[in-house]
């Protein structure tokens, strides 16, 4: 079920019309998308594609697939970014984003002390000027996309 005031519901709803960004890889439980503004390219978000809140509300599949998709992703964005690590995150407290979502972020190695682990947030809703550009964020999708299904 899809909920009409849910960000991620939205787009979901729209699935077949989004830009390369906002569907990197999907399958029948979870969506890969690129982080809206964001300084950081490659913050990855993995979202259910049935409106949940909650992780204990995942059905066993989805959770089954869930930690499938956290190391994939990782993976892909070692291979495609270099980054050292990735964190993985998930809150969904945000007003309109109470959908559950996994935030999947690559840790580059000359990423600043003061902006590692929680601290990364810090390059979430940056000024448009400092955020990936949507040509770039379709970029990196694509190059995600090769790795994930090659």
């Amino acid at each position: 079920m899809l909920i009409p005031n849910c960000y991620a519901c939205g787009k979901e709803s729209r699935f077949d019309d989004l830009p390369p960004r906002e569907r990197i890889v999907a399958d029948e439980h979870w969506r890969v998308v690129h982080a809206l503004d964001t300084a950081l390219p490659g913050w990855l978000v993995l979202l259910p594609r049935r409106h949940v809140t909650a992780v204990h509300d995942l059905t066993d599949a989805e959770a089954a697939a869930l930690g499938t998709w956290q190391v994939r992703l990782s993976r892909a964005l070692h291979r495609v970014t270099g980054c050292t690590k990735t964190y993985v995150i998930q809150f969904a407290e945000a007003e309109g984003f109470a959908h559950v979502h996994f935030h999947i972020v690559p840790r580059m190695a000359d990423l600043p002390r003061e902006l590692r682990g929680p601290h990364v947030f810090g390059l979430l809703q940056r000024p448009e000027q400092e955020c990936v550009q949507a040509d770039r964020a379709d970029e990196i999708a694509r190059a995600l996309r090769r790795e994930l299904t090659s």
